[in-house]
């Protein structure tokens, strides 16, 4: 099979963004949870908090880690690979990411030293200010990105100015490109699925320590703490989810079409469950409950939902994918919340000792999160084709004119090669940690080990 340019760039970016996607969700997440545990150290001075804040503060040195070496590789892309895309956004994109740059690089890296190296350096207050920084610098890159790609999918705040070399994008509104119609929506599931991806790691850690019966105060605290996160941003999720929806609806109606299959605008449209669509006979094959999509999209049955006849057969997405990777995402979502659920309901019973197949399922519950998040964002990203700009600008325009498929190819099986191998060091020092586990000295809030007592000589 020989493949094209634009075919080959689009798997590149696609694996790119994926394999980079592993870390940051985990580092905005667990960023949340030293927060909390170091918060909890200084309301009650319990040296176990203490010992899983340090302890939690290492796995996230090393995410946070592989986050920015694999990132990088994706701003050279958008020159190699997409020059012609990077020319007709670049006021826009290039806005985005110098406001991440200033408003999350600055603030991560100014106070990321103090975090891992400060412990006994400054006052606890200070260091809990430093992690609190960190927590939000975090979460500053988060907004920029999907306020950058929701400028894709839903474009506002700019005007089209011809130039020499085409067409460009210029913005006239920076808060209207900044508040576009779905940056809010879609910033929230994310954010929402970053924490589950935090929290879900300290309570895959926590079930694993209490299955191997070793720090059992340490797994039990990271137990209880990552289900009762991982739970509040699993029902989250569900709302944030919905309004995101809701926006698809408005904004993107071809993707939602796409996102339930639904060839012909109708009332009573049907809300999939599982399925698989036939493009050729513009059918889905799998089991539906009728009317809910209509009722879920405008509160009335009997209102139609647009469907994919209302728009040339060229603009459609590729139908069949985009719905597998977003009902992949909604069934792994209410996964989660069941586990969630069931895990705190023995957690707080204190029966999850006993639960030792439950263990093994919360063990392998830090999959879950990273499986949505990736299905959620091709889902997203496939829908939006055949655009790389939602309605200005397709997909094949924005290719880099000059690329060779040979070019792109050695690139894209070298850059495996070497994401492979890096996730394997990722994967070979986070089993080294967690299977040393906690230090002991971390349980002394201040670092020392304190001396035994001798008993008084009578």
């Amino acid at each position: 099979m020989e493949w094209d340019v634009v075919t080959l760039s689009r798997i590149q970016f696609a694996a790119t963004v994926a394999f980079h996607y592993l870390y940051p969700p985990l580092s905005i997440g667990l960023g949340v949870m030293l927060v909390i545990f170091e918060s909890l150290w200084l309301r009650t001075n319990n040296p176990l908090y203490h010992q899983l804040a340090r302890f939690w503060t290492r796995i996230f040195a090393l995410t946070f880690a592989l986050g920015v070496a694999t990132g990088i590789v994706m701003e050279f892309e958008f020159g190699t690979n997409w020059a012609n895309y990077s020319r007709f956004v670049g006021d826009v994109f290039g806005s985005a990411l110098a406001a991440e740059g200033i408003f999350a690089f600055f603030l991560e890296s100014g106070f990321l030293a103090v975090l891992l190296f400060g412990w006994d350096k400054v006052k606890r207050t200070t260091h809990f200010f430093a992690t609190c920084m960190v927590c939000l610098g975090a979460h500053f890159s988060a907004i920029w990105i999907v306020v950058a790609n929701s400028w894709m999918q839903t474009p506002a705040g700019f005007h089209i100015v011809d130039t020499p070399l085409g067409p460009r994008a210029e913005i006239t509104d920076f808060w209207a490109m900044v508040f576009n119609p779905s940056s809010v929506h879609r910033l929230s599931h994310v954010i929402c699925g970053c924490w589950q991806a935090g929290a879900f790691l300290v309570v895959s850690v926590g079930a694993w320590y209490l299955l191997k019966r070793v720090h059992l105060d340490f797994a039990r605290a990271c137990v209880k703490a990552g289900l009762a996160v991982g739970l509040a941003a699993s029902l989250l999720q569900v709302v944030t989810g919905h309004i995101s929806a809701e926006g698809v609806a408005r904004n993107q109606p071809a993707k939602l079409a796409a996102f339930e299959g639904l060839f012909e605008t109708r009332p009573r449209a049907p809300l999939y469950l599982f399925g698989w669509v036939n493009e050729e006979e513009r059918k889905v094959h799998g089991l539906a409950i009728p009317g809910l999509l209509s009722w879920l999209v405008h509160g009335d049955v009997d209102q139609p939902v647009t469907g994919l006849d209302q728009f040339p057969q060229e603009d459609w997405p590729p139908v069949n994918r985009s719905f597998q990777f977003y009902h992949l995402m909604v069934a792994v979502g209410f996964g989660m919340i069941a586990l969630a659920l069931l895990g705190a309901w023995h957690a707080w019973r204190g029966t999850l000792p006993q639960r030792r197949w439950l263990l093994w399922l919360l063990v392998l519950s830090v999959l879950g999160p990273q499986i949505a998040n990736q299905a959620g964002w091709f889902a997203a990203e496939t829908g939006r084709q055949p655009w790389i700009v939602y309605g200005l600008m397709r997909t094949a325009e924005g290719v880099s004119p000059t690329l060779k498929a040979e070019t792109v190819m050695a690139s894209l099986v070298l850059f495996t090669v070497i994401y492979l191998l890096l996730f394997a060091v990722f994967l070979y020092l986070l089993n080294e940690k967690i299977q040393k586990g906690p230090d002991a000295e971390d349980l002394i809030p201040s670092g020392k080990l304190a001396l035994p007592v001798r008993p008084a000589e009578s």
